[in-house]
């Protein structure tokens, strides 16, 4: 690879998260679209944080080992470089060492010798701490301060990477970059910027693909190449069956962010305002007038931990009497529970906390439903039982079960007996987690918060190497 850009830089996306299922016919497709890089995410925030509470992996190391291995064939046939970023969800370092060990594996049958370099971007409680004190860093809305002790409250810390660490492995040699927490956009930018592309164009282009078919008409008809050049981008989905449009490409501005114009990034912020989205036939759309505007180098930080416990149950509700007065079931209901847990727990009870949730009602919303909104054909009662540990989670559940499985709409009526799918009906879920932070750290250098290493030749397992 030149650093010069004659035309285009064309990167394959071929889905919009490792492990979602990548398509060999796509990827070969690409190739033969003149690709000169493959890249795409494999993490995010959208499942919520126990992810990287606990550095573990959404997609099942199965599903992920399936995908990484179509692209890393394609990489090896083509010499094209290689880029996963946010690997194993989170992108903490133990995900990303987990994903590592997939791609070593993955090299070791096939007879693949690759040159890896890994990213990692977990903090250290301590160096924020410190930075924190010293301003550098600052709340995103809605969060206005910097609690304290907020980092050592965390059981990991990311700093989401720019584009820079990855230009950094691959002018050093690397083939394959895999990296921990780093933006969607960052990872499918990185090789346009580092042959020269226009910037709004790369950082747009990034934006568009970041979930692969997303910005397609058939948003699951696999992923797209993106052609970057000075002033424009062309988007074209891989498979010949799909197609984009002005329309399904600008749309993806709105997807994940607060403004359809303007995008912050760690060096910046794209402006799309002035941007055109012109069909150049019936499939492609090419994309003019987008400008990047630098800024003062941040990186968002995400930290989360775990929490409480809780137990579930679950009752499924056909009667119409109680399906009539839903409000009023689960009002004298959660009021029955909690004088209930009172007066047999008790003080042992501590922060707890019971809540129902009725799916086919308000389930999803929680929010108060139309009082003339006709009865549903049937609920399914979610019961919660938050606590401090598992074993008082369960014990409030075991203590609810009766009144749960068996309360009348009416004390004169008699007792009744709804549905419950499982036996036994409490089901332990186990910890609860929490996100702790939302705030951006200010560095000088792009690559002053990331450890770039190169763990060696093919079939060096990662414990191996320091």
């Amino acid at each position: 690879m030149t650093p010069a850009l004659e035309q285009t830089c064309n990167v394959i996306v071929p889905v919009g998260a490792l492990g979602a299922g990548v398509r060999t016919e796509d990827v070969a497709r690409g190739m033969t679209m003149g690709a000169h890089a493959i890249a795409c995410d494999a993490g995010s925030t959208d499942s919520g944080p126990a992810y990287l509470a606990t550095g573990r992996s959404k997609y099942s190391r199965d599903a992920v080992k399936s995908d990484l291995a179509i692209l890393m064939m394609a990489q090896a046939n083509a010499g094209i470089p290689l880029l996963i970023g946010s690997c194993g969800t989170s992108g903490c370092d133990m995900a990303l060492d987990w994903m590592y060990d997939v791609a070593v594996e993955i090299a070791r049958e096939n007879g693949l010798s690759p040159r890896i370099a890994l990213l990692y971007s977990e903090q250290q409680a301590a160096v924020l701490e410190e930075r924190a004190t010293n301003g550098g860093i600052m709340p995103l809305a809605p969060v206005q301060d910097v609690p304290p002790g907020v980092f050592a409250a965390c059981d990991h810390i990311v700093a989401l990477m720019g584009p820079e660490p990855y230009i950094e492995a691959l002018r050093t040699g690397a083939d394959i970059v895999l990296g921990g927490r780093t933006t969607d956009t960052a990872v499918i930018a990185a090789v346009p910027l580092m042959m020269g592309a226009g910037a709004g164009a790369a950082w747009h282009a990034g934006k568009t693909a970041e979930c692969g078919g997303l910005c397609t008409v058939r948003s699951r008809d696999g992923g797209v190449i993106v052609r970057v050049g000075i002033d424009h981008f062309d988007v074209e989905p891989l498979a010949t069956s799909n197609a984009c449009t002005p329309k399904t490409v600008s749309a993806h501005m709105l997807y994940e962010n607060s403004d359809p114009f303007r995008l912050a990034e760690p060096g910046g912020v794209l402006d799309v305002s002035t941007s055109r989205y012109e069909a150049l036939d019936d499939r492609i759309v090419r994309v003019s007038g987008s400008v990047f505007e630098p800024a003062p180098y941040t990186m968002k930080l995400e930290g989360a931990s775990g929490g409480p416990f809780q137990t579930i149950m679950l009752v499924g509700i056909q009667d119409r009497g109680v399906l009539a007065e839903i409000p009023r079931f689960i009002a004298q209901m959660e009021g029955f529970f909690r004088s209930r847990l009172q007066a047999t727990i008790g003080v042992r009870l501590g922060d707890y906390d019971v809540s129902l949730r009725a799916y086919g009602w308000n389930g999803v919303t929680g929010e108060a439903v139309d009082p003339d909104a006709p009865p549903p054909r049937e609920i399914g009662l979610m019961f919660v039982a938050t606590a401090a540990t598992q074993e008082l989670a369960t014990q409030i559940a075991k203590t609810c079960n009766p009144a749960f499985f068996h309360m009348p709409l009416n004390t004169d009526q008699e007792l009744p007996s709804y549905a419950f799918p499982f036996s036994p009906a409490e089901i332990e879920r186990g910890q609860v987690y929490e996100f702790r932070l939302n705030h951006v750290v200010r560095v000088d250098d792009p690559l002053e918060l990331v450890r770039i290493r190169y763990p060696g030749a093919e079939g060096v397992n990662h414990a191996e190497v320091e």
